[in-house]
């Protein structure tokens, strides 16, 4: 009886301590690690526009014509040229074979500068030929013609962005000044005059310019680079990456975790988030096509965040 004991305690100790060491050797089963470069959710601004092309032009303009039709005999200015109001412009001799007349001095209707001069000497000319151009003091002007699909979103006062190639890199602003309250029917698009400041007087009337209205603009929002959302089966979702601890070498470890996320506007590859993510929320940027619910990933790269202004 005793032996039967004893062999049986033997026994449950020799199985005990083979599951112990078997426990003990064998490896945790653990799944891959993905290599992910993430960027920071920032809170800021976007904003969505239109870009149009257009011409610099005078803000008011006033074409000088002579009292009577006849021949050009003398210009007095010259274009680029300042004139008050009442300056002499131009004579016109409206004399006829056999009839003498006094010549005809046109006169600047307002004070200006001289941005034009159709007439030269010897130019027969009439009532409704302009002998010259004078630009007012009203400013400059740009002039957009809108196509009849983005009408809609024009509106007085709408601040924009003002760049030329004449001078790389400066951006001059402005606003819709005058909507016309017609449309072209011939080529369907609205007419649209910004005005622009030029406090340094670089621009000049001719000038192309490339305008970027500036449609909606929204504040302190959640915003990330589109690239970091997914699109499948109907959801739109994001990786945001979180802290699980160390591992031997003292490294952080990261698994992450799938949100999703409700997108506001996309502009220029940057996109709203209107719920679902706060900001300062680290999210994965690369490598994200890969991942499931829960991945453990090694993070290889931290983009820098996006400008705070877009």
């Amino acid at each position: 009886m005793k032996t039967k004991i004893l062999l049986t305690i033997l026994i449950t100790a020799i199985v005990f301590y083979g599951c112990s060491r078997d426990d003990k050797e064998a490896p945790a089963m653990e799944g891959p690690v993905f290599a992910v470069n993430t960027i920071l959710a920032v809170q800021g601004q976007i904003q969505d526009y239109i870009t149009f092309s257009g011409d610099i032009i005078a803000g008011s303009t006033v074409d000088v014509h002579p009292e009577a039709a006849g021949r050009v005999t003398e210009v007095f200015v010259s274009v680029g040229q300042r004139v008050n109001r009442g300056a002499q412009i131009a004579a016109v001799d409206p004399s006829r074979p056999g009839m003498t007349f006094r010549h005809n001095i046109a006169t600047a209707p307002i004070s200006g500068t001289i941005v034009a001069i159709p007439a030269q000497v010897g130019m027969t000319v009439s009532q409704a030929v302009p002998l010259a151009r004078i630009a007012g003091g009203g400013g400059l002007e740009i002039r957009l013609f809108v196509a009849e699909r983005f009408i809609s979103r024009m509106a007085l006062n709408l601040p924009c962005e003002v760049t030329l190639d004449a001078w790389p890199g400066e951006i001059f602003r402005g606003s819709i000044s005058e909507l016309s309250p017609t449309v072209d029917l011939a080529s369907r698009t609205m007419e649209v005059r910004v005005n622009v400041t030029d406090p340094r007087s670089m621009l000049k009337p001719g000038m192309f310019a490339q305008v970027r209205i500036i449609t909606e603009r929204k504040d302190n929002i959640v915003k990330i680079p589109a690239s970091a959302v997914i699109n499948r089966f109907g959801e739109q979702y994001v990786y945001v990456t979180e802290k699980t601890g160390s591992n031997a070498e003292g490294e952080d470890t990261y698994i992450v975790n799938k949100r999703i996320i409700t997108p506001g506007i996309l502009i220029d590859g940057v996109m709203e988030i209107t719920s679902g993510l706060s900001s300062d929320e680290e999210v994965v940027v690369r490598g994200q096509t890969l991942l499931d619910d829960g991945s453990r990933v090694n993070i290889i790269e931290r983009v820098t965040p996006l400008r705070t202004q877009i």
